[in-house]
Order: structure tokens, then sequence, then C-alpha cells
């Protein structure tokens, strides 16, 4: 009896580690999303500088420092945006990664304690007691 509750428990913790690899893995590849955005934002900005430096700063350079001033103000936001998402989710990831390491110590003692039990019926039935 005690040895097939043991189990149950360690299926139970089977099926929690099992869920958070699964969020962990999403955390992963938002993180992996949040990156190629993050260099797409900065080929973005370099393209316009770049298109907005020939377009208008041989003309005339005062226009050119508003465009690029503006420019910068929204690829700041935008990064800014950007940062508080990846902060966000290297939180979760942390968060996960905790509790995946709590569970799988949970699940350690446990399996240690099957292995005790085991031992001892198997012992207990063959010494004749």
């Amino acid at each position: 009896m005690a040895i097939s509750n043991i189990q149950e428990t360690l299926l139970m913790y089977t099926k929690q580690k099992s869920m958070i690899n699964e969020k962990l893995s999403n955390v992963m590849f938002n993180m992996m999303n949040a990156s190629r955005e993050s260099a797409e934002l900065q080929a973005k900005y370099n393209d316009q500088q770049q298109y907005y430096y020939y377009e208008y700063y041989e003309d005339s350079p005062e226009e050119y420092e508003a465009v690029i001033e503006i420019l910068e103000k929204e690829h700041e936001y935008e990064l800014q945006n950007l940062n508080t998402w990846e902060e966000q989710l290297e939180l979760d990831k942390n968060n996960y990664e905790t509790q995946l390491n709590e569970i799988t110590t949970y699940e350690s003692s446990w399996t240690k304690l099957l292995q005790t039990n085991v031992k001892n019926d198997f012992t207990y039935g063959g010494s004749g007691k």
C-alpha cells in the first residue's frame, strides 16, 4: 500500500515537471523571438537612419536633425517595450526553473523513500520474520 502511494506521488511529480517544462519551453521560445525582434528593430532603425541621411542631410540638415530626433524617440520607445517584455520573460524563466528544481528535489526524496520501502519489504519477506 505505501509503495503504491509513493509511486502515485512520483507520477504526480512527473506530470508537474512535464507541465513546467512545457511552460519553460514556451518562455524560451518567446525569448528567442524577443531577440529576433530586437535584431529586426535595430536593422529597421539603421535602414531608416541611412535613408533619411541620404534624403535630407545634403539639402536640409535642420530637417534631417528633426527627423532623426523623432526616429530616435520612436526607436527608444520600441526598445523599452521590448526590454520590458524580455525582463518579464527572464523572470518567468527563473520562476519556472526554481519550481522545476524544487519538484526534482521532492521527486528525488520520494524515489529514495520508495527504494527504501522496497528494500525493507524485500528484506522482511526474505528473512522469514
